[in-house]
């Protein structure tokens, strides 16, 4: 089928109006792909592109690290834990000789 000189003076104005390729189409009696091949050899562009030609990506906010628990006063401290292993008690010269004697005496 040729394009005759109605068909694009139509073409023009409903793509002036703001109307897609496929609505023309459809009217027109044609496949989207002619009207926009006809548009490209015309040199008609829309002006701007459609809201869905680029998305605009927003970012997720990035999740906030939890706080350790030094960076919170102690008075707010929701979970006991488990206290730090103490330091061994010291014993006296005396003390560890007497259990030395005591450990020889059961082992024989």
């Amino acid at each position: 089928m040729g394009w005759d000189a109605k068909d694009v003076a139509l073409l023009k104005k409903l793509w002036a109006d703001g109307h897609s390729a496929g609505q023309i189409a459809s009217r027109l009696g044609l496949s989207r792909n002619a009207v926009s091949a006809k548009l490209q050899r015309l040199g008609q562009k829309r002006g701007r592109k459609p809201p869905t030609a680029n998305p605009r990506i927003v970012s997720v906010p990035k999740r906030k690290v939890a706080q350790l628990a030094c960076a919170r006063p102690a008075d707010k401290v929701v979970s006991p834990r488990k206290p730090a292993a103490t330091q061994p008690k010291e014993f006296t010269k005396r003390q560890l000789y007497a259990m030395l004697v005591d450990a020889v005496r059961n082992t024989g």
